[in-house]
């Protein structure tokens, strides 16, 4: 189990759920309207994904432009997403 994890076959796993459940809930979207819109999905996933890739860098040690550009990665996908659902406090 240790392997699994320190080779970075586990957020391999991971990731291929999170595109799974992309596009399971994109195709729940478009078919019955139901869920979360797409253009509102896919950037939320994007960050988890970016943080993933990171994590995936850091344990099989690919060195750190490679950490920095999953990071990065989030924080874009997590800033477009936000810049998404900001709103006005109304009183």
């Amino acid at each position: 189990m240790t392997e699994f994890i320190t080779n970075g076959h586990a957020v391999d796993f991971v990731l291929a759920f999170l595109v799974f459940e992309g596009i399971l809930l994109t195709l729940l979207y478009q078919r019955r309207g139901m869920g979360v819109a797409p253009h509102r999905l896919w950037p939320m996933l994007a960050a988890g994904a970016g943080l993933l890739l990171a994590l995936r860098a850091g344990l099989t040690d690919a060195g750190w432009p490679w950490v920095l550009a999953g990071l990065l990665l989030a924080l874009g996908a997590h800033l477009y997403d936000l810049r998404g659902r900001w709103q006005p406090h109304l009183d």
